[in-house]
């Protein structure tokens, strides 16, 4: 059979899987904290034909394209004003740390309330946690609150009642999506996590009354569409002529 339908066939289901990663990026194009994904393609092995010789080039053929690599690109979105105190966003490095049960996960997404034990947690419910290890928890006497930029949260008499850590990663495009705008270190490339307070050790500050908005640029990502949808139609064209080729083969015998 000829290579180049194997090659043909390797382009579409490489292709397909960029749409996906596309179509993702411009589903979360407005959630908050989200960090688009990017793939990469690099060649498949190549048949020798021809060894190289002394003066003479090896004769090769390439045997398709196949996924390099699915990447998290990790750079920060715009901050968007909400006016409510609980939405927190991070100027520069770093990522909020949430706590459920004994799994602690990771993300940039600071939309935090109270819940009924006047914990403050994320929309999954996880306690967000301080630079102690500990869940910040508001006291029965707390009428009031203030966030500062390096995560300290005082009450209406200028006590403190927590400070919001931020750990940072030498390689932060190492972390794992783990769904619902949260990432672990499982299984990943990280690096090594630093738990700060913010401001710290090259951790970001915080803004309270803003969120980070998905860094999902949409007018890049519908060209990467247009791309990716022609290089998906030329691998079908390379399928199509292929055949083509092979029916001619055929029909010599008639």
């Amino acid at each position: 059979m000829l290579r180049s339908l194997y090659s043909g066939v390797s382009g579409m289901k490489n292709f397909q899987t960029e749409l996906d990663t596309i179509g993702n990026n411009i589903a979360n194009v407005n959630t908050y904290g989200y960090k688009k994904g990017r793939v990469t393609f690099k060649d498949a092995i190549s048949q020798t034909l021809a060894s190289a010789t002394p003066g003479t080039s090896a004769q090769q053929v390439g045997l398709g394209s196949q996924i390099g690599s699915i990447d998290t690109v990790d750079t920060s979105g715009s901050p968007e004003s909400t006016g409510r105190p609980l939405d927190f966003a991070i100027t520069g490095d770093g990522y909020f740390r949430v706590q459920d049960g004994n799994d602690t996960y990771y993300t940039r997404a600071g939309n935090f309330y109270f819940d009924d034990n006047r914990r403050l947690v994320n929309s999954e419910g996880f306690a967000v946690l301080g630079t102690n290890g500990q869940a910040i928890t508001l006291g029965a006497n707390v009428k009031s609150f203030s966030v500062a930029t390096d995560g300290t949260i005082s009450d209406q008499n200028g006590n403190t009642i927590g400070t919001i850590s931020i750990a940072t990663f030498q390689n932060p495009a190492g972390l794992t999506k783990a769904g619902g705008n949260l990432y672990t270190t499982a299984n990943s490339n990280a690096g090594q996590v630093t738990v700060s307070q913010p401001g710290q050790n090259g951790a970001g500050t915080i803004k309270s009354g803003y969120l980070e908005m998905s860094n999902v640029d949409l007018s890049e990502e519908l060209t990467n569409m247009i791309v990716a949808e022609r290089g998906f139609q030329a691998n079908t064209r390379i399928i199509t002529t292929s055949d083509e080729i092979l029916q001619e083969l055929v029909n010599l015998k008639r």
